[in-house]
């Protein structure tokens, strides 16, 4: 019978990863994993602008908790491989699926640019990229500001600045921050993920 190899001492660091560990974050994600990261973003296609933007979101998209189970990604990891391999492997994924959806918003784009007749209208590609809105109803301005100064991502710091402080529209924001509509919906959603996180952090420490 065949004995699965459990690499026991990189289930505690996804454990850690999992608390918010910060000083496991910082040593395991960012230092150690950052050779694998960078790799990976000089050579597949990330649509991420630095490789620290590119470490964000796969930050984003392990850690962050799954609105229809409460989990995040890496609850997943069971130490049947190195960390290290398994986030290669999600890093890969996450690479092919964003080249994926480029070039599907390309080929949306050839036909909406060669119809003279028919519009594919922003709320179908924000349905397709992320939900619109963030509910700021019951938060005053400062509060707002302080919780977006807490956040890691300069990017999306300034996509939600724009959006939610400044109240523009999606293409306003978008022509402000110099991006295409598929780049900004990707990075709207990674943006309202972020502040969410920020935000129920906040509240967990009042």
């Amino acid at each position: 019978m065949n004995t699965i190899r459990l690499y026991t001492e990189d289930l505690n660091i996804a454990k850690a990863l999992i608390r918010h560990d910060e000083s496991v974050t910082k040593h395991f994600f960012y230092r150690q994993c950052y050779p694998l990261f960078k790799s990976i973003f000089d050579n597949y296609y990330t649509d991420c602008t630095c490789c620290k933007e590119f470490i964000d979101e796969i930050y984003i998209l392990v850690l962050a908790p799954s609105r229809a189970t409460g989990k995040c990604q890496m609850e997943n990891f069971r130490g049947e491989s190195t960390l290290t391999s398994w986030l290669k492997s999600v890093c890969l994924f996450y690479c092919y699926k964003r080249f994926e959806k480029r070039e599907n918003f390309e080929k949306i784009s050839v036909l909406q640019h060669s119809s003279e007749n028919k519009s594919i209208d922003s709320d179908s590609l924000l349905e397709k990229y992320g939900s619109s809105e963030i509910e700021f109803d019951n938060m005053n301005r400062m509060d707002i500001e302080t919780l977006i100064g807490m956040m890691s991502n300069e990017r999306y710091r300034r996509i939600i600045q724009l959006r939610y402080v400044e109240h523009l529209s999606n293409e306003e924001t978008a022509e402000a921050l110099g991006m295409t509509m598929a780049n900004y919906y990707n990075k709207h959603k990674l943006a309202k993920a972020q502040f969410l996180s920020v935000s129920r952090k906040e509240a967990s420490h009042g």
